[in-house]
């Protein structure tokens, strides 16, 4: 075995310390409003993974609203469950400025309020 001299264990603590801060530093640069850290990967990211993902979940809730239309006629909730089914979705696809995930609307009011 070796042993470590206080030179060598003072050196290889600040070694530590100046990585550990240099891992830290880009979590602090993050903006506050941004889901990735900046508004171009945020874009990117709603327009490649996001927006698909909507358009889904538009066509499953349509066809979910339409198959559920003999139930929510009879016990007259047809207007709420159109905006869960079919609203909501269809809005936070189209309706949401791109790189955006909590506004949407002209209004920018939060997203599925009515």
């Amino acid at each position: 075995m070796f042993a470590l001299s206080p030179r060598r264990v003072l050196l290889h603590t600040c070694a530590a310390v100046l990585l550990s801060a240099a891992a830290v530093a880009p979590a602090l640069a993050q903006q506050d409003d941004t889901v990735t850290g900046d508004r171009g990967g945020d874009m990117v990211a709603d327009l490649v993974i996001v927006r698909p993902v909507g358009l889904v979940a538009s066509v499953l809730g349509t066809a979910g609203f339409v198959i559920s239309l003999p139930f929510t006629l009879l016990s007259g909730s047809v207007g709420e469950s159109a905006h869960e089914l079919v609203g909501k979705p269809f809005e936070y696809t189209f309706a949401r400025p791109l790189g955006d995930f909590d506004h949407c609307g002209r209004e920018r009011r939060p997203c599925g309020q009515r």
